[in-house]
């Protein structure tokens, strides 16, 4: 199913009124295509809902976390320290124009913000969905290669000077944490392959 029949669905459960439906997407579908969107744009929203889906009955809220799939990086300018703040303001209008309940809304605000640090959460769910959020981390080094050149372009706008210590920086705080994934399924499949990783980017910077 293609993303906008997701979002479509997703939201029939709230609203018969396509729309505002329309205008929801339209507006996801702009945002995510922005000029300069390398690698925060709708196919890295694919691609996690293509990791969750495979765990989906591990997850208690597969509404909350669809919606947080599709809203945590609405909002992304590679200059700003407060994306996931912006996205969160701009999914809690969004989501009360559908009339979520403020319960699920404010679940929602949590687990886009839990994409900033990327903490272990003590809520399961949220802790699937960082997960999916950083797979591309675990994936064959080619893959891994061209997700590093892609945020590099998002980037472009910085001389390498000014690129690689704050790009090491994010590495080694990958490294430093507890482990980089959060659930069991996530460490198993992943893990090891994104420290390898992680490892040679650093040698590469």
């Amino acid at each position: 199913m293609n993303l906008k029949n997701q979002f479509e669905q997703l939201c029939s459960s709230f609203t018969n009124d396509h729309q505002l439906t329309n205008s929801l997407w339209k507006e996801i579908e702009t945002k995510y295509s922005e000029k300069g969107r390398h690698y925060h744009n709708l196919l890295h929203l694919e691609n996690m809902f293509s990791e969750l889906g495979a765990v989906k009955s591990n997850i208690s809220d597969f509404t909350a976390i669809s919606f947080s799939v599709f809203y945590h990086d609405i909002i992304y300018d590679a200059t700003s320290k407060i994306n996931e703040e912006k996205s969160v303001a701009k999914a809690e209008k969004r989501l009360a124009e559908l009339h979520l309940d403020k319960n699920k809304i404010s679940m929602i605000s949590e687990q886009i913000l839990a994409t900033k640090s990327h903490q272990k959460s003590n809520h399961r769910d949220t802790n699937y969905l960082l997960d999916a959020d950083l797979s591309v981390l675990g994936k064959d080094f080619k893959t891994y290669l061209e997700y590093t050149q892609n945020i590099r372009k998002e980037y472009s706008i910085y001389p390498d000077f000014l690129y690689k210590p704050g790009r090491k920086k994010v590495l080694k705080h990958f490294l430093e944490l507890e482990s980089i994934f959060k659930t069991d399924y996530f460490k198993e499949k992943y893990e090891a392959q994104a420290k390898e990783n992680i490892v040679e980017e650093l040698r590469l910077l």
